[in-house]
């Protein structure tokens, strides 16, 4: 786990991690707890590399009906008919 914590930090990462240090200013000085939780899921998502796309959750699934072999290519049989 701290080697997922102390390497790896990209731009999105850097971003998060000043965002939530933001927010967190934000909600000490104006006592708010609504900053407060955004800037904690903000740190958390800076801390663990989580996020939309850090654990590449936004990709689709591909589909595959169970008996397709890939291997195997599919043909077509094209009929010409000329006059």
């Amino acid at each position: 786990m701290w080697t997922r914590i102390v390497n790896g930090w990209h731009f999105m990462r850097w971003l998060r991690l000043v965002t939530g240090l933001i927010l967190a200013y934000q909600a000490y000085v104006l006592a708010d707890s609504v900053f407060g939780l955004m800037a904690a899921f903000f740190l958390l998502q800076a801390i663990t590399d989580t996020g939309c796309c850090g654990a590449s959750s936004c990709a689709t699934a591909s589909y595959r009906k169970p008996n397709e072999n890939p291997d195997e290519p599919e043909f077509e049989m094209i009929n010409h008919k000329t006059k």
